[in-house]
């Protein structure tokens, strides 16, 4: 016999826990599934651990350069078995307050095990089945593993196994050149760690602009890490020292030998075996759950919020997500995921932030526009504190003079982004941040100074 629920939610990552407990508060019983760690990819394998250890990472960087700054440190070595402590710690923090909540929220019973629709209302977990006229899918995603020649004969890594390591690898070659791959890169050559980067495309993060790919490659290769683009053809062996790259295609590059191998090419999404087909619930040719714009399914009944939606693949989507359904569901408030501006920030030091469309977006638009940058070297904030790499970059519509996109790769540029991304969301003219006073010294003040010179988009 079934269990009858008002709700049943299918994963515990930044939407659903957050969804349960509004929901519950309404008096509604509901039901929450969660088939491993709680708290999903960011509490437990992305946002918290990997930027405790970027900060580890940092610390490690900045002793090595407090010459620089007239302070004598002596040797630097870094213990992996308590960097790795600390992140642990810190991690096993979110992921216990999450579980706690749950559980200790009246109304709301904990599922624990692999959820798999039945029909359209009702799912089962192990020998368990839940019913219920509301359905909310928060399932996320994980990494993608490519189909290489040879990976099936050597063990490698992905970032959710490079939470497991407590070691320094002595030559970590990294498959893939773009947001989680570069982040691992720059910590692990902070460790100590001898890196290598391999890109199968002409360039590294191809989301951004050419300028921005450009710094972000010098950032990287100025503290020793090598890069390789163009990787069309990969093939993976095992060495006698190692793991062995061969690259052949296009280019013909060195072969390289490893002592650790990680995957970094991209997610996918936890949808396999979801049973989805039971239900009727539509996916796209990606395999991601087709939503509309207020998150519903195919099916009325069923929503699909965070990762699985293919809308946002963030923590900060996610959470947006759970915004958006319970203000319709519970608010009468109209939110859309269309109002939602495109943001992210990329966590190498420095950060890069960024908001709306990129340059080439903008171009392709056909659309007149202003743009406008600023180096950091020109920012006093980044003179003083002895980080000038990088630059902040932004365009405006030249009729309505509405800000239409931004790029702050620099120092604070992940908290500094946040000026034009208010604005942006305000839908105010770029002047209004142009005739702000801003303090002194920060990031920030330099955004008024680089509105004030836009020129012409050619």
């Amino acid at each position: 016999m079934a269990d009858s629920f008002d709700a049943i939610i299918i994963g515990t990552g930044q939407a659903g826990p957050f969804l349960a407990v509004r929901l519950a508060g309404t008096g509604m019983n509901v039901a929450i599934i969660e088939r491993k760690l709680f708290g999903g990819t960011c509490v437990n394998t992305g946002c918290i651990p990997t930027k405790t250890l970027v900060a580890s990472a940092y610390a490690a960087h900045m002793a090595r350069r407090a010459a620089d700054f007239g302070v004598e440190a002596g040797p630097v070595s870094v213990d992996m078995k308590r960097v790795k402590a600390r992140k642990d710690a810190i991690s096993a923090k979110s992921r216990t307050g999450v579980e706690g909540m749950l559980r200790g929220t009246k109304n709301v019973t904990v599922y624990q095990g692999s959820a798999r629709f039945e029909s359209a209302r009702e799912v089962s977990v192990g020998a368990a089945r839940l019913t219920a006229e509301r359905i909310f899918i928060n399932v996320g995603g994980r990494a993608v593993i490519p189909d290489l020649p040879g990976l099936a004969d050597v063990s490698y890594l992905t970032n959710s196994s490079m939470m497991d390591v407590d070691f320094l690898p002595q030559h970590l070659v990294i498959v893939g050149g773009s947001y989680v791959g570069l982040e691992f890169a720059q910590m692990y050559r902070r460790f100590g760690s001898e890196v290598t980067i391999v890109e199968m495309g002409p360039r590294l993060v191809h989301r951004e602009d050419e300028d921005v790919s450009a710094a972000i490659r010098a950032i990287l290769e100025a503290e020793g890490i090598r890069v390789y683009l163009g990787a069309e053809c990969i093939s993976v062996s095992k060495q006698a020292g190692g793991i062995g790259l061969g690259v052949s295609c296009s280019e013909v590059l060195p072969d390289i030998v490893g002592s650790h191998l990680l995957l970094a090419v991209g997610r996918r999404q936890n949808t396999d075996d979801l049973g989805l087909e039971n239900a009727g619930v539509a996916v796209d040719h990606h395999g991601y759950i087709t939503v509309d714009d207020a998150l519903a399914t195919n099916v009325p009944g069923i929503w699909a919020l965070g990762d699985c939606n293919g809308h946002g693949g963030f923590t900060h989507t996610s959470y947006n997500d759970y915004e958006i359904a319970a203000a319709n569901l519970l608010d009468h408030d109209p939110r859309r995921i269309s109002d939602r501006i495109m943001a992210y920030g990329l966590y190498i030091d420095p950060p890069l932030g960024r908001v709306g469309m990129t340059e080439n977006e903008v171009r392709k638009s056909g659309r007149r526009a202003l743009i406008g940058s600023r180096a950091m070297t020109r920012v006093g904030r980044a003179v003083e504190k002895g980080e000038t790499q990088g630059f902040m970059k932004i365009l405006v519509d030249a009729g309505s003079r509405e800000i239409l996109g931004a790029s702050i790769l620099g120092t604070g540029g992940d908290e500094a982004i946040h000026c034009i991304l208010d604005t942006m969301y305000a839908k105010a003219p770029y002047t209004v941040v142009q005739r702000a006073v801003h303090i002194h010294p920060t990031v920030s003040e330099l955004i008024p100074t680089m509105l004030g010179d836009l020129k012409p988009l050619e």
